[in-house]
């Protein structure tokens, strides 16, 4: 197993990887600022760059692997449509919610309860957990981009043709496009190429300078830790642990094996210590103001191009660092046009429904439920719950009382209290 390469190739890897999400620095931001949240683009900006930059070097120098960290697809949309928006959690509450997630998850890290926990969801709910949110992130990405808007009598319906819909239709096409030709640049191109588009059309405003100081006053060090320790937010606080937790290993274990970063026994090299610089990173996320941080999947792109140490890391969280003073450019980028990406993730992430095994009723039916849930109660917790819940509930209906883990009686009945109350 060659686990050393040339320190060009190295930084090509690196920057392969920077490529494939810098997507992330556009979307984010807009996110967790959609109106009503009372959060500042600029300072979610900040705070994304800068946890980006700072977790993936310490996944470089720690862990001495080439993986990237940043805030998480789906982790953001649940930050904000579920906590925020849905539940009326004040902003800063969250972002105290997403601090203890993390130290959680770093304790988890730290002992064998890591894998007992990860074994004791259902691997159906893992799968359709996945599915779910990758329905919820196309949902948002149709709704920004204008193709569905709510109607009284249908609940939603399609939008009517205006310039942002189509251009959001073009953005998609470019994606789908540079996909299906496996270029590192479908996210940034599209953004970049709707945002010029809608300039002859009026859409943009021009911005009042190019570059801007990083904004460290806004959302940097602003989340209620106390204010967040409440009994009612435990199921939230664990969905973002097991949000979180589940992502992170799915990537370790599925890149690790595919790029041959494995020990004689085909575990992932230096998990442990990949884990911890998740956990630190969804920690220091509530800290600096943005929603969990998690590993990218998007590293597979630069370990393809030959990258195999943590020096890949570096170079890619050096790539962040010039984004910091940017806010100002990259403020302008519209809804309509980082849409497409939420869309192309959504679509992504719900192909890991082929992988759903279908062999039981009691175990199909929680997957199908959690799946069109998730979306449908625009929550992630309410979505995953009852999925849990249901499980249960048929495991104990079906006579298959033996198969229920202590770990599943304990979810079963937390989800079956959460959901009733």
């Amino acid at each position: 197993m060659n686990t050393k390469s040339p320190i060009k190739t190295e930084l090509i890897a690196g920057l392969t990887t920077f490529l494939t999400m810098s997507y992330i620095i556009f979307v984010n931001p807009s996110i967790l600022s959609t109106p009503g949240t009372g959060m500042s683009f600029s300072g979610v900006l900040t705070a994304t760059v800068l946890l980006s930059a700072l977790m993936t070097l310490f996944m470089g120098l720690y862990a001495k692997l080439p993986f990237a960290v940043a805030p998480g697809m789906g982790l953001n949309a649940f930050f904000t449509f579920t906590l925020v928006l849905s539940e009326g959690i004040p902003w800063p509450t969250a972002l105290g919610l997403v601090f203890w997630a993390g130290a959680f998850f770093l304790l988890i890290s730290l002992t064998p309860l890591r894998e007992k926990l990860a074994e004791s969801l259902p691997d159906n709910l893992k799968i359709a957990s996945a599915v779910g949110i990758g329905l919820f992130l196309s949902f948002i990405g149709f709704k920004n981009a204008g193709w569905v808007v709510s109607d009284q009598a249908t609940f939603v319906k399609m939008g009517p043709l205006n310039p942002s819909m189509l251009l959001s239709f073009v953005g998609l096409m470019i994606i789908l496009v540079m996909m299906r030709k496996k270029s590192v640049w479908a996210f940034l191109v599209s953004i970049l190429t709707v945002t010029l588009l809608a300039i002859p059309f009026g859409l943009i405003t021009k911005p009042e300078s190019l570059t801007a100081m990083p904004d460290f006053s806004s959302v940097f060090f602003k989340l209620d830790i106390w204010g967040a320790l409440k009994f009612s937010f435990i199921p939230a606080i664990l969905s973002i642990v097991f949000t979180d937790m589940f992502d992170s290993i799915s990537t370790f274990v599925g890149v690790s094996r595919a790029a041959n970063l494995v020990d004689a026994k085909g575990n992932p090299l230096r998990m442990k210590q990949a884990l911890i610089v998740d956990s630190f990173a969804t920690m220091l996320a509530g800290v600096f103001g943005t929603s969990a941080g998690t590993a990218y999947i998007e590293s597979a792109a630069g370990i393809e191009a030959g990258g195999r140490t943590g020096l890949t890391s570096v170079f890619t969280a050096l790539f962040f660092l010039p984004c910091l003073f940017l806010s100002p450019l990259i403020g302008v980028v519209p809804a309509f046009a980082t849409a497409p990406v939420l869309i192309s993730v959504g679509l992504l992430m719900f192909k890991n429904i082929f992988d759903l095994k279908r062999d039981h009723f009691e175990e199909w039916v929680p997957a199908a439920l959690t799946i069109i849930l998730i979306p449908l109660t625009f929550s992630i917790t309410k979505g995953l719950m009852a999925g849990l819940f249901i499980q249960w509930l048929l495991y104990l209906l079906c006579g298959r009382i033996k198969d229920i883990s202590v770990a599943l009686w304990i979810l079963g009945i937390v989800s079956g209290a959460y959901l009733a109350h």
